[in-house]
């Protein structure tokens, strides 16, 4: 049986970027709910854009440390299919959300020294519906164009799907692909000619890059 790696555009901010992120046989859209990115988009034209993804198409909304009551309205005004934390989201909070959660955590090279039961995870196991690995930076909960240490997920692996994110592009998903075997990659900065407009010929090179990881991987496992 062939692996097959899911693959999120995040950062869709028109209907045309959207269509040839579905034509290109991406699994999932990533609308940014956050005022201070430069994808941030508003909610009624994520409703839009929502309003016409064909079946099988997830529509994901990113927020960060926002009222519980906010997430909850714009999800359900858009027609959210799913919900991705990108601050210090608590698990009581991410329990208090009706729909399928993703928790993100940046990733630095201390996390090999996290302690307890699946290091910094441990918390929201059984909470959220997958866990999403982006790379640390100081100031930014996300969008840095930077990639970090893959095998560090080989030492604390989340303990459920792993959505694996920072600096991927049609250049090296393969490789990260092949080194993490994640469930999911998230890819934004990557696909794109300018924050928040994306490069078509790049979206259809990072699916076809995807799916020629997942017959390499699919190989490598065969008796």
């Amino acid at each position: 049986m062939t692996a097959r790696t899911r693959i999120k555009v995040c950062g869709i901010t028109n209907n045309s970027d959207a269509a040839v992120a579905v034509t290109a046989g991406v699994d999932a859209l990533g609308f940014i709910f956050v005022a201070s990115s430069p994808r941030n988009i508003e909610p009624g034209k994520a409703r839009d854009i929502v309003a016409a993804l064909p079946p099988f198409v997830d529509a994901v909304g990113v927020f960060m440390d926002a009222p519980v009551e906010v997430v909850e309205e714009i999800s359900q005004y858009c027609g959210l299919t799913v919900v991705q934390l990108h601050g210090a989201e608590s698990p009581e909070y991410c329990e208090s959300l009706s729909g399928r959660v993703l928790k993100t955590f940046r990733v630095m090279p201390d996390s090999l020294n996290a302690t307890g039961v699946n290091g910094p995870y441990g918390e929201y196991f059984g909470v959220v519906e997958g866990f999403l690995l982006d790379t640390y930076h100081e100031k930014l909960g996300g969008g840095t164009g930077k990639t970090f240490d893959w095998k560090i997920v080989e030492k604390v692996r989340p303990p459920g799907p792993v959505i694996l994110a920072g600096g991927l592009n049609p250049d090296n998903v393969g490789e990260a692909i092949q080194v993490v075997r994640p469930f999911a990659v998230d890819v934004s900065s990557g696909v794109e000619l300018e924050p928040g407009i994306k490069d078509v010929s790049k979206i259809e090179r990072l699916v076809d890059e995807v799916r020629r990881a997942d017959g390499r991987v699919s190989a490598i496992g065969q008796p």
